[in-house]
C-alpha cells in the first residue's frame, strides 16, 4: 500500500508588476492551468490563495528569499500534492501548462535559483506555504537530495536516487491530453 505522494512547490517573480500589461499573457493562462491541472492523471489537490476565491490556502503564503517586491505584494508561486513523480512531470512539459512554459521569458526573470521544489510527504499530510518554502530554498543552498529535489535529480520516498519512468510520463501525458480535450471543449 502506498504510503507517500509528492509535493511540487513553484515559484517565479515577473519581470514587472504584476498588473503590468506585459503579464496579460500569463494572468490569461492562469485560471486555465489550474484547471488542467486539477483534471491531471495523478492530481491530489494544491493550495489556495489567503483571501481569493478557490481551494483553501495551506497556511499563510510566504515567499522565499529570492522574492522581489515590485509593488503588488505577491509573486506567482503554487504549491501542490501528486500521487507520484510521473504525474506532475507528465502535467508541467505538455499541453496547456508546457505552451505557457513558453512564453515565460515574457513575464519572468531568469532565475538565479530552482524554479520549483520536489519532495516525499505521507500520505495524509498537506505542506504549508512555509514548509514549501525551506524546501525550495535547502534545494537551492544544498542542490537535489532526500529534502528537496527536482525531475533531472530525483529521489524515491526512501531517500534513494532514482529515475522517473519516461513511458509512464508518456502514458500520463497521453491521457491528460484525451481528458483535457473531452472536459474543456
Amino acid at each position: 500500500m502506498k504510503k507517500n505522494r509528492i509535493a511540487l512547490y513553484t515559484f517565479g517573480t515577473f519581470r514587472a508588476p504584476a498588473s503590468d500589461p506585459v503579464n496579460q499573457g500569463f494572468h490569461d493562462r492562469n485560471d486555465r492551468n489550474f484547471q488542467v491541472a486539477e483534471l491531471s492523471e495523478g492530481f491530489v489537490a494544491r493550495s489556495g490563495y489567503q483571501d481569493e476565491p478557490g481551494p483553501e490556502s495551506w497556511g499563510v503564503q510566504v515567499f522565499p528569499r529570492f522574492y522581489v517586491e515590485r509593488g503588488d505584494g505577491w509573486s506567482p508561486s503554487t504549491l501542490s500534492l501528486w500521487e507520484d513523480l510521473a504525474s506532475p512531470m507528465a502535467f508541467s512539459y505538455a499541453g496547456v501548462h508546457a505552451e505557457s512554459m513558453r512564453h515565460g521569458r515574457e513575464w519572468f526573470d531568469k532565475p538565479a535559483w530552482p524554479p520549483y521544489a520536489l519532495w516525499w510527504v505521507d500520505l495524509d499530510h498537506v505542506p504549508t506555504w512555509s514548509v514549501a518554502v525551506v524546501r525550495h530554498e535547502f534545494l537551492h543552498d544544498n542542490g537535489p537530495g532526500p529534502f528537496a529535489f527536482d525531475f533531472k535529480m530525483p529521489f524515491d520516498e526512501h531517500g534513494r536516487p532514482t529515475v522517473i519512468d519516461r513511458e509512464l510520463v508518456r502514458q500520463k501525458m497521453r491521457l491528460n491530453e484525451v481528458g483535457q480535450q473531452q472536459r474543456l471543449t
